[in-house]
């Protein structure tokens, strides 16, 4: 087995993940779907802009925050695995990595944000700034 790029990982990571773009996704939570939006990327990018409503767990503390009988973990992704989850970082590509972990950890719906809050924030769709106030593990 060959040496591989962060490239290489996030190309076979989009390969077997869904992912939607942030407008499709916007408007199934319009409609009332019962999207939960995990953003993965770290405090202080999350402070800058966010996604309303979001919940805000750093890619490095995904797995425990997801595993029911971690003493990390967070309550509303632990208790999701049948509810649709979106993962959004900045450009789509830590969420599509963490996608196959929560897809691998038996979430049954797991969809990445294309594009991230960059793409997010570039077609208008709402977004909010500072600190995160809910839970951490």
């Amino acid at each position: 087995m060959g040496v591989k790029t962060l490239a290489d990982l996030v190309t076979a990571a989009r390969a077997s993940i869904e992912e939607r773009l942030p407008d499709e996704l916007a408007e199934a939570i319009e409609a009332g779907e019962p999207w939960l939006i995990v953003d993965i990327r770290e405090p202080y990018e999350y402070e800058r802009i966010h996604v309303p409503g979001s919940v805000l767990i750093p890619r490095g503390l995904l797995e425990g925050a997801a595993e029911a009988d971690s003493p990390h973990r967070i309550e509303a992704l632990c208790t999701a695995r049948e509810r649709p989850v979106a993962l959004l970082c900045s450009t789509g590509a830590r969420s599509a990595l963490a996608a196959v972990v929560l897809k691998t950890m038996g979430f049954r719906r797991v969809v990445n944000i294309a594009g991230g809050i960059k793409l997010w924030e570039s077609e208008d769709l709402p977004v909010a700034n500072g600190p995160y106030t809910g839970p951490l593990p």
